[in-house]
């Protein structure tokens, strides 16, 4: 397990973290915590008011350090690891939104529902959510998405190989679960230059949902 103080937080300007609501934010499975997608989301989002808590699982931590690619392990191994995160802040006083990009969105979908109905998390925010594997569309990943009632919102992109808007309108998820449909986005959110649409814009939209959606939690 790592070091729970290997945090990386991005705090808003002003204001004291008392105040300031709480995003627990896990990273995709090949990218760690301070990958590029993840810097510049935490900070719009500090911009917005939202306190951020990144973390690296074991496994990206070790690749890290050894300087090597190593695939994530099971999920079950990456959900204790994420519900040992929420407990850090917990004990601290703070009861957070949870989520991440991609494989840590999935993770934190996964243990949502029992946080939130043991009163842990206020609600779930998802970048990328992974709803099946590329070119695998039959291989879904929403069973726990059909019955959630944990208050959820999920950035996607509208063309992400992992499910894009087309695919996943057709399929049927909780009502609890709302969606930010980002213009021509990938998986990272980016758009295609011929769409007239610019990365930066579709992260300053997913921003401004995430910071709305966590107002809305209270």
């Amino acid at each position: 397990m790592n070091d729970m103080q290997d945090w990386i937080i991005t705090e808003p300007e002003k204001g004291t973290r008392e105040r300031w609501p709480l995003l627990i934010l896990a990273h995709g499975a090949g990218a760690g915590a301070s990958a590029p997608f993840l810097e510049r989301m935490c900070g719009l989002l500090a911009e917005r008011g939202v306190m951020t808590a990144r973390f690296n699982f074991a496994y990206m931590a070790r690749a890290q350090r050894e300087g090597r690619r190593i695939a994530p392990p099971r999920v079950e191994r990456l959900i204790n690891e994420y519900r040992q995160r929420v407990a850090h802040w917990l004990e601290r006083g703070m009861r957070p939104v949870i989520g991440g990009k991609s494989l840590g969105g999935r993770v934190a979908s996964l243990i949502a529902q029992d946080l939130h109905e043991a009163g842990d998390v206020r609600g779930l925010i998802c970048l990328g959510y992974p709803f099946h594997p590329p070119g695998r569309p039959q291989n879904l990943r929403i069973d726990h998405l059909r019955t959630l009632e944990c208050p959820t919102l999920i950035c996607q992109g509208e063309r992400d190989p992992f499910g894009n808007r087309a695919e996943v309108e057709k399929m049927e998820l909780s009502p609890a679960i709302r969606f930010c449909w980002l213009p021509d986005g990938d998986h990272d959110l980016k758009p295609r230059v011929k769409s007239g649409e610019t990365w930066g814009g579709n992260l300053a939209m997913a921003a401004d949902a995430c910071a709305a959606f966590m107002r809305q939690l209270g």
